[in-house]
């Protein structure tokens, strides 16, 4: 777990990307509960930029457990047909030493798939990271491909709900519980909101209480269309202290911070 821990406050910074250290705990705590408990599955997400999140969940699975990446992968410009931004993504994991599965990456559009595309390649999902694109349609497409493609136990987590930037996100996280009646929410962060089924939500809750990665965070128990949530705050002191002991060049010390 230190080695985890270190991979997250030290080497996800050198990966261009967005997902922060609270999230990366998260990420972490949801695997590992699944792992206790035999909860077996695929993993995948949609929107991998650079692979910030892919990598931290390369590190957190097992050597044999497939992970899926989606993405368009069409940012920067094409050397020999081959986009900068898949390059990059490739090379990070050679630097790490999280070498990239490429028959397990699909180079397109999320909301051309079906179900069966991930399935395929990976089985059913134990846990599924959404963060394609951010309009309602976006949402709404990969929302359906997830639930066709996610096993019994399996889990959501949604980028950036409630994010006043992209409002549609939240309209189309919404729109999904209310349609499915199957899952609920029971856990969110300030950029992302994670969903199971309705009869895994209390182990779900469970699991986010008890993990000891997430003690540091303020556990606030809120609602969410009926269900029970633990909204996990991250005070912004200690945002502010984890920031300049980053900016100091000491990013060795910043796991101290979320003790």
């Amino acid at each position: 777990m230190a080695s985890i821990r270190k991979f997250i406050f030290h080497d996800l910074r050198t990966i261009d990307g967005y997902i922060d250290p609270p999230d990366a705990l998260v990420f972490l705590s949801i695997l590992e509960s699944q792992r206790q408990r035999d909860l077996k599955g695929g993993i995948a997400e949609i929107g991998v930029f650079f692979g910030r999140s892919y990598f931290l969940i390369k590190k957190i699975a097992a050597p044999e457990e497939k992970v899926l990446a989606i993405d368009l992968f069409d940012l920067g410009n094409q050397s020999d047909g081959v986009p900068t931004q898949y390059q990059q993504f490739i090379d990070n994991g050679t630097r790490l030493g999280l070498t990239v599965d490429e028959d397990l990456v699909i180079v397109g559009d999320s909301t051309k798939l079906a179900a069966n595309d991930i399935v395929d390649k990976v089985g059913e999902l134990r846990f599924f990271s959404i963060d394609g694109g951010h309009m309602l349609s976006h949402v709404t497409a990969d929302s359906h491909l997830a639930e066709g493609s996610l096993a019994k136990h399996g889990v959501i987590a949604f980028d950036d709900t409630f994010n006043p930037a992209w409002p549609e996100v939240t309209v189309g996280v919404a729109d999904f519980l209310r349609e499915s009646q199957q899952y609920s929410a029971f856990c969110m962060t300030k950029y992302k909101t994670y969903v199971c089924r309705n009869e895994f939500h209390a182990d779900y809750l469970a699991a986010i209480a008890d993990a000891p990665h997430l003690q540091a965070f303020d556990h606030v128990e809120t609602e969410f269309l009926g269900a029970k949530v633990v909204r996990l705050h991250d005070p912004l002191p200690r945002r502010i202290l984890h920031e300049i002991v980053n900016r100091l060049g000491l990013s060795a010390f910043s796991e101290r911070v979320y003790r």
